[in-house]
């Protein structure tokens, strides 16, 4: 209703300057109720005009006409009909907006010459005339170019969401180029050296046994850290063909990634508090690889330590902190490396926090948060 709302205004001010102009006009008959009722008919039909516009084309047309008829209203009476061809032209009822205009025209002459007294010369009559004339035609066109621009407009927003389509199909294109790409080089590169080193260690765990001994837990925790390497290069490398699989590392594996973190000779405690329950997984799998690379960078740094895993699953936030007893202190700063910042980017992503420094009762301490009650 709200866009039928300034052809209603329109109507009504149209009606009130018609009665006006009937009331003060010397030449003008008397306004009759019949002659109102012609005018309330014009200003209901424009009020539907948006909506209806050649039914309140014809209404308009044929109640104006009968409205100069009647009291000789003049030119203003064309003002109505002028706005309803305005409004078919530009709904594209261009031939029922140039047959009204027509229509009103001839109707306007023929009454104006049938009226005229003997003392008017006729060439006002013409001029008058030709001045309706000119205003219909430019109504007329202004509805076509009105229509043409409205076309024009909606064929560049058509264009620019085809654009924008073609933009982010031609992103995906090259998105899935890029992992393809960074696919092949880990399979030709990581997967070749860790296969080297999973071989290697299985030829001295066997060499060992066939002599009699027993091979040793760094050899056996080689050989299981190889194994897992391979499984998880193997992985990311189908994600990274197909980015709809999912099936990844995740917090339900923390088990199995602290026993390998023992056999390799670095104690591992694991905690996990709260009830457990299902995350996103990007959380899932970014909060695995936080546990992953925290106990990575205690192996590296931490010396003869004990690391201590905990996982908190909060009503509105999933913690993940892997702490150490090793020997960095707060007094010794800690340059962040590689590994501390991927981190850091992993948790940020997802909209979290990681705190990551040396403890004052000695150790480090890696702590990442992750908000679950909102959208990942």
């Amino acid at each position: 209703m709200r866009r039928d709302l300034p052809y209603v205004l329109s109507g009504l001010v149209l009606g009130v300057f018609l009665l006006g102009n009937a009331a003060l006009a010397p030449d003008a008959a008397p306004v009759r109720a019949v002659d109102v009722a012609l005018v309330l008919v014009m200003a209901a039909s424009l009020a539907a005009c948006r909506r209806y516009p050649v039914v309140a084309l014809v209404a308009v047309t044929a109640a104006m006409l009968a409205l100069h008829v009647r009291v000789h209203s003049g030119a203003s009476a064309g003002f109505p009909v002028l706005g309803a061809v305005y409004v078919a032209a530009w709904r594209g009822r261009r031939s029922a907006a140039a047959l009204a205009s027509i229509v009103f025209l001839g109707g306007f002459l023929a009454h104006d010459i049938a009226v005229a007294p003997d003392g008017r010369p006729g060439q006002l009559i013409v001029e008058r005339t030709a001045l309706l004339l000119g205003w219909f035609v430019a109504a007329n066109v202004a509805g076509l170019v009105a229509r043409q621009r409205r076309a024009y407009l909606a064929q560049v927003e058509q264009r620019a969401i085809e654009a924008e389509r073609t933009r982010e199909e031609v992103a995906l294109r090259r998105a899935g180029e890029e992992r393809l790409r960074i696919a092949r080089d880990l399979h030709d590169s990581l997967t070749h050296s860790i296969s080297v080193i999973k071989v290697q260690a299985g030829v001295a765990v066997h060499l060992a046994r066939k002599h009699g001994e027993e091979p040793s837990s760094a050899l056996l925790a080689i050989q299981e850290a190889s194994s897992a390497a391979m499984r998880e290069l193997r992985a990311t490398l189908e994600v990274l063909r197909s980015p709809s699989d999912v099936d990844l590392v995740g917090l339900a594996r923390v088990g199995e990634l602290a026993e390998r973190t023992r056999a390799a000779g670095l104690p591992v405690q694991v905690a996990v508090t709260g009830k457990p329950r299902d995350v996103p997984a990007e959380v899932d799998q970014a909060g695995y690889r936080v546990v992953q690379e925290a106990l990575t960078n205690v192996a590296r740094h931490a010396g003869r330590a004990t690391a201590q895993i905990h996982v908190e699953y909060a009503p509105a936030q999933l913690i993940v902190s892997v702490t150490d007893d090793g020997q960095a202190s707060p007094t010794r700063p800690v340059t962040p490396g590689v590994g501390l910042r991927g981190m850091r980017e992993r948790v940020v992503g997802l909209g979290g926090t990681l705190q990551a420094a040396a403890r004052d009762s000695g150790g480090f301490g890696v702590r990442a948060t992750f908000p679950l009650d909102g959208p990942v």
